[in-house]
């Protein structure tokens, strides 16, 4: 065997808690690599390390043999190793070609030479077969698709000696999944290395040579991918007793209040149906690109649907009147916490009153003018209420912890009265103990009659919550689990069904 391109040894990263622990790898010339394992297991913040975002807290690496400890990205580039990353880093008001040599940049004399910046980019399009791409067109003008290969082919450099790819086809077309594909099998040809990170197992069966298995921050597998059998890989990555979500009863369901047929936007949500009763908790699971955010935001009405219907139900069981926007989602009683907090749910600079009350400044006024004594009165009762760790109710929601920001949104919506509360990802980036308050707090909702629709990536979480759990994949409601009908290993199958059915159905469409 030849020597490892990338050598691996005891490499660890703690932050507040251990995230790595003792990961040995080694990556051959040419050969594709599948990093898989949960959400949380370590995968990002190991292709971060190698590729120079995040500095180990201990271990090191090997390059060809030689020492390599990047520290930035800029450094591992100079060096060969490049990382196409979930999140897009293209700069939407640049052209295309411009983002494909950005830093780079073909000029003369300080001038950029536009005819020789177009050509280079041409054939950096043609690498991947995106000749019918304009290189002088602005990003912002095509697609997220489109922009996903453009991404790709700007870190599809000659120099390339490793290369990773985070969730790569999350976003693509099957044409353009296709497409990938082979530029992967012409690199690993060419005896470029590379890390493929993915949840969808029938594409890591077809182009990876090996599969490394992390959990919870540890290498648990390490084998070639030839004879792993799905049932295998799934149960390696759980690694522990199967929790079935036994310990407590379902809740007495009310009648239903919130009522979803065939939702449809593009290709991301298909023909989605489900009933939510008052007092339930009901979860959604699916894998990344599974469509689970993109229901949540066609239910509040932030995307609009190509088809089906939303209805939320009185107590008579007669629907209200329809909305296709967040504002009239509110007034009749929808609330969403957001994935992003910081970016879509919070504003940062204000204090925890102003970010509390926003959503019915009403229940705090008299005549049209605010009562600054009642809005406090109000805040201080909710923040005694979610135990916000806070030294007054005007301190600015940027000095908490990100905990107490969680609970701050949660009590916007308290403080609204919300019937229908969708919660997208609501403990991400939130620790234990904090944690323990906003399922109280959850618990405590459903028993008051709420209904709550719950996005989770956490299956642990799911299962403690939730009294029902609908699973999606490849942008469909493929099956909802009764409480006590489910297990751990039924759920993470469940997600995985629909990922190759959805590219066959493209590819034959």
């Amino acid at each position: 065997m030849s020597q490892p391109v990338l050598t691996l040894q005891g490499i660890g990263k703690d932050y507040a808690a251990t995230v790595l622990d003792g990961v040995d790898l080694q990556l051959q010339p040419g050969q594709v690599l599948a990093l898989t394992g949960e959400n949380g297991a370590g995968k990002s913040t190991l292709s971060k390390i190698i590729c120079g975002l995040v500095s180990p807290t201990r271990g090191q690496m090997q390059l060809a043999g030689q020492p390599f400890a990047p520290r930035s990205r800029r450094e591992a580039e100079a060096q060969g190793v490049r990382m196409v990353m979930q999140e897009l880093g293209l700069v939407p008001t640049l052209t295309v070609a411009e983002n494909l040599l950005l830093g780079r940049l073909p000029n003369r004399a300080g001038w950029v030479q536009r005819d020789r910046l177009r050509a280079l980019a041409e054939q950096q399009l043609a690498r991947i077969g995106l000749t019918d791409i304009d290189p002088d067109l602005p990003v912002s003008r095509l697609g997220i698709g489109h922009q996903q290969m453009v991404e790709i082919a700007r870190n599809l450099q000659d120099d390339t000696r490793v290369l990773i790819l985070d969730e790569p086809t999350a976003m693509l077309t099957a044409r353009e999944s296709e497409r990938l594909f082979e530029q992967v099998a012409q690199l690993a040809a060419a005896g470029v290395a590379l890390i493929y990170v993915s949840h969808r197992l029938e594409e890591l069966r077809r182009i990876c040579d090996r599969v490394a298995v992390l959990r919870d921050g540890r290498l648990v597998d390490d084998r070639p991918m030839a004879g792993v059998t799905e049932p295998e890989l799934v149960q390696r990555m759980i690694g522990r007793a199967l929790d079935d979500g036994q310990e407590r009863e379902r809740r007495p369901a009310g009648p239903v209040k919130l009522r979803v047929r065939n939702l449809s936007r593009a290709q991301v949500v298909r023909d989605v149906s489900l009933d939510l009763h008052a007092g339930e908790v009901l979860g959604i699971a699916g894998l990344v690109g599974s469509g689970r955010t993109e229901l949540l935001r066609l239910i509040y009405g932030a995307d609009r649907a190509d088809k089906g219907s939303v209805e939320l139900l009185d107590k008579e069981g007669q629907a209200q009147p329809r909305w296709t926007d967040p504002i009239t989602a509110v007034r009749r009683g929808i609330g969403l916490v957001s994935e992003d907090r910081k970016s879509e749910g919070l504003l940062l600079p204000q204090s925890i009153r102003v970010n509390t009350t926003l959503s019915d400044l009403g229940a705090v006024a008299r005549g049209g003018w605010l009562q600054p004594a009642l809005e406090r009165e109000r805040v201080r009762g909710l923040v005694q209420k979610l135990r916000v760790r806070c030294s007054s109710e005007e301190q600015p929601v940027a000095a908490l912890s990100g905990g107490n920001q969680q609970k701050v949104v949660f009590a916007r919506w308290l403080h609204r009265n919300c019937e229908v509360l969708l919660l997208d990802e609501p403990t991400r980036g939130v620790d234990v103990g904090a944690r323990a308050d906003l399922y109280a707090e959850l618990d405590r909702m459903a028993a008051e009659g709420r209904a709550l629709l719950v996005v989770s990536s956490d299956l642990r979480e799911l299962t403690a919550l939730c009294d029902r759990i609908g699973v999606m994949s490849g942008g469909r409601l493929v099956r909802i689990f009764e409480r006590g009908d489910w297990t751990e290993q039924s759920l993470l199958e469940a997600a995985f069904s629909g990922a190759g059915e959805q590219q066959q159905e493209r590819v034959s469409a």
